[in-house]
């Protein structure tokens, strides 16, 4: 036991190695130890029982024993007698009076917490009835440092009261309010904030816990405010904004303090970046989640905001070498022009124009004519960062902002002009088509004028981006104008790019002019056949020499923009350079890593060049197919951290976070998602344009997607999954019946509670149009009597929330914030709700095309929201799909449909004279069947229609 011990402690101590080596073995020793083991030796030395173990030895120890708790609780507690179950919690809550050391003692508090937590069982029945009593002793007795541990405790497992907490609301209140006004100890009040957050947090929808805890946020403000003063620990105001987030109306009494206190700290430069960016974090976080309300704040606060932030994107540094840089870092999210210029633009995006865009005109004019760069700058980036939020109001001004920002062609400074081609670009998107409509005639010289910095090569290529945006959405017509002038620059560039690649290796201005030239030939489509004889062997003679690790990137985009010039002049012109093209993309994929930049280029290119040569690309399948499926089956990194390990990784970018609450936080390493997604669509491409010459590969393929039916890190692939279904089933169809009702077996179920889970629109309207096709595909029988039930109960419950959200609508528009912006988000749900209604209307239709009259019985048992749709008082959107589903009921039942006429017959004939176009097509659209499949029962009423 001695030398067990003994051989634990140098375990203990190898963990605060600064070694790496020693480190990891020290892991991995303890990772061998036996769990009870382990227990045992980390509890006897957070208590220090035996020989004397240092303070950071047994914080440590503490931070194990916890993360032990944490991931195998039940697997130790369980295997406990009784009384040794006893004597651990006992142990435990003695640890947290006994400790004198203050940070260890918050060390304890977090295991006893953990073990809390884990004592309430899924009905809520608290099994530690000792440690709630304890939580009040500690909190209502006179010592501070108890105070402050029994409501670290209650922070980190709020919901520990379990299903008596309705018992012990007032307890709790009263506990808090004491705590935040305990004038012996800044550390209690500190906590005290902490617990109120965390516990509202733990209660976001319930609105009645809320209103009850309301009058404690005058104390809590209070102490979010000497936290500032005293800038030692930042939790505070990061508790705050996690309110900000979940429960913005929570905070609406204290609204204005808020706003005070955040303009004090954010206008005061002498307090560190990282508090400032916090202040704001919350004023535009409350925007977000309360827009309504911070518009009617706005007078008090937006025009001292908007010039702070502004001052503020201003925050740059004089680098000479910035615009010949060849090799560019992205920019630090911490600093404070990012951080300024991303708060503009959501601030934008949640107010609106009309709350936003006068502050922008008041503030910008006398920025643009300021002699520091840094102003002119920071006002063209503002320009860039509004346009999408301030989009309807800006757009009356544009003739002068454009004109305004053009005047920048000959500004002194690279970085100014860098700035006006960024607007000019997020302008060509935000505004487009209708910017590239009315100023192609002074953007696009505009552009081709900033294309000729060759002494600055960061502005020439951002340029070159520019010109993207432009193109991307200008109409063939007007770009097709400046066709030749633009690829006699583009050309040129080209040319003298790769030189300079080839004598100097810079190659950024090389590698974006090669995106552009992709970018106006996916625009100018089959005009762009004139330049293809010029470029296509030098972008072919670029990818052959392209062929260092360096120039990776540059071979990519490449790949990419032959491809596209290939879909833009067509299969006729492309054919004779396809099968060289394919060669070279077939010897830059082998053996590829996983992240290599080229991969997500190859499969793009192999999709869009099978989408030229059809059926002649099958040839190719069994060479490209592989990496296509490695990329789309690649699983991402997840990992369940809990909030200290969090702060280690929560600055690494390649990383998203979401806080499940009570301390825990799901990760999930996005890098790569993307080329997931897109791997994913280009099966999708394969399945479509190749069909049967696709069968051999469609049960490795529908094994693959039906599984990323749930794949919730990245809406892209899940619908991509389902469009990929109905387009597998029509491959499949040559393999025979057996074959097909085999993987229709497999994909219904799956597919249906798909539909059921799923929490985005967006995908939710891929997965049934996904449902209608394979329906059609598939006709009579294809759904089983269960399978069948499930569909209409999915139809039911779809359509009840249809008439729910309507009523929602109309309560939100007695809201005391309600106004003119709230409106049009309304109206934009309505859209959203009136489009998932024409996919509930497809799913109909394709089951009438298959099942025709033996769909009658089905379709009873869902009619009543039908019948309701067509009431007079129902929005024309309710009409028109009411009446869609009578226009099948009667095309695809023939003479049968009578027995519904009582329903249809009179609003289908009223409806034809309706003053929506859209309710009246349904109608007249109606009637036409009515007289071609109705039936003599209803030639009256159909020669009656005027």
């Amino acid at each position: 036991m001695a030398e067990q011990l003994e051989e634990f402690n140098k375990i203990l101590t190898s963990f605060l190695s600064v070694d790496n080596t020693i480190r990891t073995q020290a892991e991995e020793a303890y990772n061998a130890l036996p769990l009870e083991t382990k227990v045992v030796y980390l509890l006897n030395t957070v208590q220090n029982q035996g020989s004397p173990r240092t303070d950071d030895e047994r914080q440590m120890a503490a931070v194990l024993l916890r993360r032990l708790f944490t991931a195998e609780f039940n697997e130790f507690y369980s295997k406990l007698a009784p009384e040794a179950q006893q004597q651990l919690k006992e142990q435990l809550l003695l640890a947290v009076q006994m400790e004198q050391v203050d940070s260890l003692r918050r060390k304890i508090c977090d295991v006893v917490a953990e073990v809390a937590r884990n004592l309430l069982d899924d009905d809520g029945n608290n099994l530690w009835p000792e440690f709630l009593q304890f939580l009040f002793q500690c909190a209502n007795g006179p010592s501070p440092h108890l105070k402050e541990a029994a409501l670290r405790m209650f922070t980190s497992v709020p919901g520990v009261f379990g299903n008596h907490q309705s018992n012990y609301l007032n307890l709790i209140k009263e506990m808090l309010h004491q705590s935040l006004m305990d004038t012996s100890s800044y550390h209690v009040r500190f906590q005290a904030v902490r617990s109120v957050a965390a516990f509202i947090l733990l209660h976001e929808k319930e609105i009645d816990i809320q209103k009850h805890f309301v009058d404690l946020l005058p104390l809590l403000i209070q102490v979010i405010g000497e936290s500032v003063q005293q800038q030692d620990d930042d939790a505070l105001l990061k508790s705050l904004i996690d309110m900000c987030e979940s429960t913005p109306k929570f905070l609406r009494s204290q609204v204005d303090n808020i706003l005070d206190m955040c303009l004090k700290v954010f206008s005061n430069e002498d307090i560190g970046d990282s508090w400032r960016h916090l202040a704001l974090e919350v004023l535009v976080t409350l925007a977000e989640t309360a827009p309504p309300m911070m518009r009617k704040e706005s007078p008090k606060y937006l025009p001292i905001l908007v010039p702070l932030i502004l001052k503020m994107m201003t925050d740059l540094d004089d680098d000479d070498d910035w615009s010949v840089l060849d090799e560019i870092s992205e920019d630090d999210n911490d600093s404070n022009n990012v951080v300024a210029e991303s708060a503009l633009d959501r601030l934008a995006c949640s107010l609106g124009g009309k709350t936003m865009f006068p502050q922008i005109v008041q503030n910008i004019p006398d920025m643009m004519k300021h002699p520091d760069w840094k102003y002119r700058h920071a006002a063209l980036m503002a320009i860039s960062a509004v346009g999408e939020g301030c989009q309807k109001h800006m757009e009356e001004s544009l003739p002068f902002i454009v004109d305004a920002v053009l005047r920048f062609i000959s500004d002194p400074h690279p970085r100014v002009r860098y700035a006006a081609c960024n607007a000019i670009g997020q302008m060509s998107t935000d505004f487009a088509p209708s910017f590239q409509k009315k100023f192609h005639a002074r953007v696009v010289p505009g552009l081709l004028t900033f294309l000729e910095d060759n002494e600055n090569p960061r502005v020439q290529a951002h340029a070159g981006a520019a010109l993207v945006n432009f193109s991307e959405d200008c109409p063939k017509n007007i770009l097709t104008q400046y066709l030749n002038a633009i690829m006699a620059k583009l050309n040129d560039i080209l040319g003298s790019k790769f030189i300079e690649l080839l004598q100097k290796g810079t190659k950024l201005v090389l590698e974006q002019v090669v995106t552009t030239i992709a970018s106006v030939a996916d625009s100018c489509e089959e005009q762009f056949i004139a330049y293809y004889d010029t470029l296509v062997p030098r972008l072919k003679y670029i990818i052959k020499e392209s062929t260092q690790a360096e120039l990776k990137l540059l071979r990519g985009k490449t790949i990419e923009c032959i491809s596209l010039i290939g879909l833009a002049v067509g299969s006729e012109k492309f054919m004779s350079d396809a099968v060289e093209v394919m060669d070279l993309l077939l010897k830059t994929h082998t053996d590829l890593p996983d992240d290599d930049p080229q991969t997500s280029y190859l499969i793009s290119a192999w999709a869009r060049i099978c989408k030229i040569m059809g059926k002649q690309f099958e040839q190719y399948l069994p060479l490209v197919i592989k990496p296509v499926l490695r990329t789309a089956s690649m699983k991402p990194e997840v990992a369940l951290l809990d909030n200290e390990d969090m702060e280690e990784v929560s600055q690494d970018v390649d990383w998203q976070f979401v806080s499940l609450g009570e301390q825990q936080n799901f990760g999930i390493k996005t890098a790569g998602l993307e080329d997931k997604a897109s791997a994913c669509e280009m099966l999708v491409c394969y399945a479509r344009e190749l069909k049967e010459g696709f069968a051999e590969y469609t049960e490795e393929v529908v094994k693959l997607m039906v599984p990323m039916l749930k794949f919730y890190f990245h809406d892209g692939v899940r619908s991509a999954a389902a469009q990929s279904l109905p387009c597998l089933l029509e491959c499949a169809q040559i393999k025979g019946h057996q074959y097909l009702s085999q993987m229709w077996n497999y994909i219904c179920p799956e597919l249906l509670k798909a539909i059921e889970t799923e929490p985005e629109t967006e995908v939710l309207t891929e997965l049934m149009y996904s449902m209608s096709k394979c329906i059609e595909t598939l006709g009579n029988g294809c759904l089983s009597e269960p399978h069948m039930a499930e569909l209409l109960k999915i139809l039911d419950k779809q359509l009840k929330e249809h008439f729910e959200k309507e009523v929602e609508r109309l309560e939100k528009r007695k809201d005391e914030d309600y106004d003119e912006v709230v409106e049009e988000q309304l109206a934009d749900e309505n859209n959203d709700d009136i489009y998932t209604l024409s996919k509930i209307a497809d799913i109909i239709h394709a089951l009438f095309i298959a099942y025709k009259t033996d769909f009658f019985p089905y379709l009873d048992q869902i009619i009543g929201h039908f019948v309701k749709m067509l009431e007079p008082d129902r929005p024309w959107s309710d009409h028109q799909w009411g009446l869609c589903i009578f226009d099948d009921v009667i095309e695809y039942g023939g003479p049968a449909c009578a027995k519904y006429q009582g329903i249809f017959l009179a609003p289908m004939l009223a409806h034809v004279t309706d003053k929506s176009p859209e309710v009246r097509q349904a109608a007249v659209y109606g009637c036409g069947v009515l007289g071609m499949h109705g039936g003599d029962v209803f030639s009256g009423e159909v020669c009656d229609i005027r």
